[in-house]
């Protein structure tokens, strides 16, 4: 019964939807999982190279043989959705949809707006937190999925927890594409009440999904080398900077993120290990990947291999945390081994590190 999560190691943004996108082809998982709400963006990349930003879809979506569930843990903005499904033409054959799967309406949003949630903690305003404590407040079932007109042909007659098992029985592998990162835990960041409004850990998107812990064989961790946070007043960011600072001293000239939901200018910092060390704690991840290595050193963009520079950096961040990455993101659509990558003059000595000297190869599939 095999299941992958994916869960972030930071502040969001880490690149998991790129990660869920690449396990569910290279493990060839039949189902992918997409939890919590609208309230972040995940891209991925589909085989003509455009640019897909999903924030209800897993990114799977993008693969034609998936089946892609919104559980009953989901949090749906049915404008999104819709704009969503249309814009890629998902069949409705191919999403599943919990009936107890909860609705954000304009309702929702206006309150969060109202709260100047924004300002206090910078929250996204889309509108998830407040559901949230609706559905909290148990006052009415309207506001679930099997209530919604365009949900209702998406809408599975029973839980699809029960789809989701049949699938694991038949030995099918289901890929959980959790949301946003462990430091904006509700329940586990050090940093409350500048989190999100729920938690953020592999054990929580298994239950949103109405899986078994026991079902999980793989946690991926996904990490990046820069972490960030939305821009604002959105609490702590240890070893902040900005992006003209990391664009000079990387070579590479305009360098900056925007916020897939707002559109605002993300705030940056050097890679700090404390919340990865909490995040691998908490998560007890069997890979570990590291997304945003070409930021390392603008060069790698040629090549998409990474760089002597780039690895030194890459090796450093492994004795930080205690442990060895698995993956490299070396561009928003490209990973590497990091067991086909070495670097000779950076070595560090934490259990099951490598250094041997191969080159760095892309997997190609």
């Amino acid at each position: 019964m095999p299941v992958t999560v994916v869960v972030g190691g930071q502040f969001g943004s880490e690149g998991k939807g790129k990660v869920a996108h690449f396990l569910v082809r290279y493990t060839g998982a039949g189902v992918a999982v997409r939890v919590g709400g609208p309230n972040s963006g995940h891209t991925a990349y589909d085989g003509q190279g455009n640019r897909h930003v999903f924030r209800q879809l897993p990114t799977a979506a993008l693969e034609e043989r998936t089946t892609c569930v919104l559980p009953a843990g989901s949090l749906i903005n049915v404008a999104v959705l819709r704009d969503e499904v249309e814009r890629i033409h998902l069949p409705p054959e191919r999403l599943l949809i919990d009936p107890r799967a909860f609705v954000i309406t304009q309702e929702h949003v206006s309150r969060e707006e109202e709260s100047f949630l924004g300002s206090r903690v910078g929250s996204t305003l889309s509108g998830t937190g407040e559901a949230i404590v609706d559905r909290i407040r148990r006052t009415s079932a309207k506001g679930l999925a099997n209530s919604n007109p365009y949900l209702r042909k998406f809408t599975s007659q029973g839980p699809v927890a029960q789809y989701l098992r049949d699938r694991l029985s038949a030995g099918e592998r289901v890929v959980i594409e959790g949301t946003q990162g462990f430091g904006l835990s509700n329940t586990l960041s050090q940093d409350y009440p500048f989190t999100t409004s729920r938690d953020t850990t592999a054990a929580t998107f298994v239950g949103e999904s109405g899986l078994s812990p026991v079902d999980v064989d793989e946690v991926v961790l996904v990490v990046r080398a820069f972490p960030i946070r939305v821009s604002g007043n959105s609490g702590p960011l240890p070893g902040e900077t900005d992006w003209e600072t990391i664009a000079r001293n990387t070579g590479q000239p305009g360098l900056i993120e925007h916020t897939t939901v707002t559109g605002a200018v993300r705030r940056v910092a050097r890679f700090d290990p404390k919340v990865v060390r909490s995040a691998i704690v908490s998560n007890a991840p069997t890979k570990i990947i590291l997304n945003h290595v070409d930021y390392l050193d603008g060069s790698i963009a040629q090549t998409g291999c990474p760089t002597t520079i780039a690895l030194h950096e890459v090796s450093r961040y492994e004795c930080e945390i205690g442990r060895s990455f698995d993956w490299l993101g070396v561009s928003p659509s490209q990973l590497v081994s990091r067991a086909s990558c070495s670097e000779s003059e950076a070595t560090c000595h934490t259990e099951g590190f490598s250094d041997e000297g191969i080159s760095c190869e892309e997997d190609g599939r």
